[in-house]
This record gives structure tokens, C-alpha cells and sequence, in this order.
């Protein structure tokens, strides 16, 4: 099984929709048993809110229920126990590195760097734009189950 953690600011918007995207993605494609998908956060500040609610509305406009997600910050225990832990952008991978100090086993990433577009992900809670956000997390997920597919 993988262990997936998808990490983000707030746990509100981008990585929840990356977490509950990918299920979708996984259970679509008939393989969820092989994965494990979570989401956090390398901040307090959002911590115990459910998913901000236009991220919701797209995530149930694609048929996706996020029902019952609440923010959670992300734990030096964390790195143990998840095979690759992925963020939305450099802030996050900074602070991920100070949460469990650092990467020895390289299970850091950002999403975006499994695509041909390496870089960071749209954060809606600045651009306001949660279809870009939607389409960034989209084409990095499909990134990352084509690279996953080669060892799964």
C-alpha cells in the first residue's frame, strides 16, 4: 500500500481537494485498495475547519463529497508513516522540512513537479480562482498516477 499525504497553508482548500480528488481518481480506476490519502497542514491557523466552502462546491460540482474533512496540521510523525508526502508550493515545502527536519528518505515533493510543468500550485485563497487551482491539482495528479503506475 502508499501512503500519500497531500500538505498545503491551511488544509482548506488545496490539499483536501488534492486528498478527496485522488480517491475519486483511485476509486474510478479501480485500484483505491492499493493507496492510503490524507491531507494536512503546516499551519495552525485553520486548524478543526472543514473545507473552505467554494473549494467544497467544486469538489461537489465533479461529484466529490468532502463531507466530514477538518483541517489538521501535519506532524513530525507524518514523515514516518507516509511514503511521499506532497505539497502545493515551495512556503509548504519549507515548512514541511521544519516539521520533521528535513527530507533524509526523499519523500518530499510539490504536485506539480510530476507534470511537464514543474512549479506551484494556484492557491485560490489569494487568486480567488479555484478552477485554476482545480486544473493545476488535476494535471498533477494524473502526473503522479502515471509515475505511480509504473511501480504499483
Amino acid at each position: 500500500m502508499i501512503k500519500i499525504l497531500f500538505v498545503c497553508h491551511g488544509n482548506i482548500c488545496r490539499s483536501p481537494m488534492a486528498e478527496f480528488m485522488m480517491k475519486k481518481m483511485v476509486d474510478e480506476s479501480g485500484i483505491s485498495g492499493r493507496f492510503e490519502i490524507a491531507s494536512a497542514a503546516v499551519s495552525r491557523e485553520e486548524l478543526g475547519n472543514p473545507v473552505y466552502p467554494p473549494a467544497a462546491a467544486l469538489l461537489k460540482a465533479h461529484g466529490i463529497d468532502c463531507r466530514g474533512k477538518f483541517a489538521r496540521q501535519m506532524t513530525a510523525g507524518d514523515y514516518g508513516y507516509f511514503d511521499m508526502l506532497i505539497c502545493m508550493d515551495d512556503s509548504n515545502l519549507r515548512n514541511m522540512r521544519r516539521i520533521t527536519g528535513g527530507d533524509p528518505d526523499g519523500k518530499m515533493y510539490r504536485l506539480l513537479d510530476f507534470t511537464s510543468r514543474p512549479g506551484e500550485v494556484s492557491d485560490p485563497w489569494y487568486s480567488g480562482d479555484f478552477q485554476r487551482t482545480w486544473e493545476d491539482i488535476d494535471s498533477g495528479l494524473r502526473g503522479l498516477l502515471a509515475k505511480l503506475d509504473k511501480t504499483v
